[in-house]
């Protein structure tokens, strides 16, 4: 078995196992793409947070995720990285070839295994999807000691079969066997049942560890998690933030909170370090350009905020009786305000470390450099602030074009134009003007005429970045381009400016996409 802590008996304290797959199933949720510089950082924080496992990708479904996951592999050490394939000999090779230089390697194989999935999708019949499966788990530990073995849709598969199943695949060497509520239909009682079931049915069950993999199409993956988990689950299958397909994934900020404030009644611990949790939750949310909602669960801004006054009169009498957590316990516990155009590079290093923002030296100098520009024009500069620059500087080394310059004129009589200079990253710099109902919308078709995409404008979000009237805006962009959907981030205390970085990163995401990237549907997943 690939994790040291094997489940054992419900009762005792036992060890909970965190498969983090922000990078994999979360990154699959339309827009929240990220660049292969945005996955190793994602990455370190994950390692710093202590999650057992990091899926890092699909190796076989592009060579941007192969790419990806070897990255993640040769660099990231203390979790186990794990790469996805499907019961196919080429996706197992692949996913080696790309894990193959990790500390410690995994090998997730899947294939579906409810009757809609075996009649509509695959194909196949009962015994045939048992017969794939086995042989996907073999081929698997021909590489690799550590075997992850998903029955998808398993929590509309017949509990017999699904029995059966992974009965195979445990003596074909599977050391953990997930049950995965891919479509998110299952109920927390239902859902801990069939894995109490599966517990009794599963010959040699004692030889591998049970995970559970849940959405969110209902609301109930976080409950269904923690109900498998009652019955015997010691492999929860997560996401920051709870990003990822649809409705989302189970939250690991939420799973490990809960196992954490109520360990009482879990009888489970986690290796996570919940400090982390908040920054790598603002970590994820810049990157994807998936804002957290205010009153998330743990980290959204809300969380530990107190506005009843029977709330904050209690709040004052005794911390206790409105928080059962504190905020300092999740990492949310700290200064706003932190530096100033006065303040020396040793000082920002520090303020990098403390929000789990690692970075090199040519890296600092960048960001250093684009604190000090903004230091000059904000009074005060906040954590916020910080994030938003590194994440900025890491936009700008990535990609074919980068914008250089805009001019707007809007407000009078006729169309806002906008006036656009860009630079290639072969050097060129190329100027163009454009007419739009505003100013925005003149600067997106301006950047059309320069790079010559014609994208359709799904959604453009802005907001501030910290309060005041000096504050940052930050932009999200989510485009259209040949079927598929792509999203780009730009900062600035110029929210046109930003929202024309924001397309340009968009654009720098489509021209990344070479022709025969994508081999498959990446989608078709647990």
């Amino acid at each position: 078995m690939g994790i040291e802590e094997q489940q054992t008996a419900p009762g005792a304290t036992d060890r909970l196992v965190v498969f983090d797959t922000t990078l994999r199933d979360g990154e699959q949720a339309p827009g929240c793409s990220m660049t292969h510089r945005e996955k190793l950082r994602v990455a370190r924080a994950l390692a710093d947070l202590g999650v057992d496992i990091i899926e890092a990708g699909f190796p076989a479904a592009s060579n941007g995720d192969f790419d990806s996951v070897s990255s993640i592999a040769r660099e990231i050490r203390g979790p186990a990285i794990c790469g996805l394939a499907r019961c196919h000999e080429k996706d197992i090779r692949r996913a080696w070839e790309a894990l193959q230089h990790a500390e410690r390697a995994r090998i997730h194989v899947f294939i579906a295994t409810s009757p809609i999935h075996r009649k509509f999708k695959l194909k196949l019949s009962r015994e045939e999807v048992i017969r794939r499966a086995v042989e996907g788990v073999r081929i698997a530990r021909e590489f690799c000691a550590d075997v992850e073995f998903s029955a998808e849709d398993a929590a509309r598969t017949e509990r017999g079969y699904l029995a059966e199943v992974l009965s195979a695949v445990i003596e074909a060497g599977a050391g953990t066997i997930n049950v995965p509520d891919t479509v998110g239909y299952a109920m927390p009682g239902e859902f801990a049942s069939r894995i109490a079931y599966l517990r009794e049915h599963v010959h040699n069950v004692d030889q591998a560890v049970i995970s559970v993999h849940c959405h969110d199409d209902l609301g109930l993956a976080v409950a269904n998690s923690l109900a498998a988990v009652e019955s015997g689950a010691r492999q929860v299958e997560c996401t920051v933030n709870g990003i990822g397909e649809r409705a989302g994934n189970c939250a690991l900020e939420e799973v490990v909170m809960a196992v954490r404030t109520r360990s009482e009644h879990m009888g489970v611990t986690t290796n996570i370090d919940t400090t982390r949790l908040y920054p790598a939750s603002r970590l994820v949310a810049a990157v994807t350009g998936v804002q957290v909602p205010r009153n998330k669960a743990v980290v959204g801004d809300n969380a530990f905020a107190h506005e009843a006054g029977i709330h904050q009169h209690g709040m004052l009498a005794h911390q206790e009786t409105y928080e059962i957590m504190r905020p300092e316990d999740v990492g949310m516990g700290r200064s706003r305000l932190v530096l100033g155009k006065h303040s020396g590079r040793h000082a920002f290093r520090e303020r990098i470390g403390s929000l789990g923002l690692e970075l090199d030296e040519p890296e600092l100098d960048r960001a250093f450099m684009a604190f000090k520009q903004l230091a000059d024009r904000k009074k005060q500069v906040y954590d916020e602030d910080i994030e938003a620059l590194v994440l900025r500087s890491d936009a700008a080394e990535v990609g074919e074009w980068r914008v250089a310059g805009i001019a707007i004129r809007s407000g009078g009589p006729g169309p806002a134009s906008a006036e656009v200079e860009v630079i290639h990253a072969d050097g060129r710099r190329v100027q163009a003007q454009a007419t739009g109902d505003g100013p925005v919308a003149a600067a997106f078709r301006a950047i059309d005429t320069v790079t010559g995409l014609d994208c359709e404008l799904k959604s453009f979000d802005i907001r501030n970045v910290t309060d005041g009237d000096d504050a940052q805006g930050e932009a999200v962009v989510t485009v259209g381009h040949g079927g598929r959907v792509f999203q780009g981030k730009g900062f600035d205390t110029d929210i046109i400016v930003a929202s024309a970085q924001a397309y340009i990163q968009a654009i720098n995401r489509i021209c990344a996409l070479a022709p025969g990237h994508t081999t498959f549907d990446a989608a078709e997943s647990a």
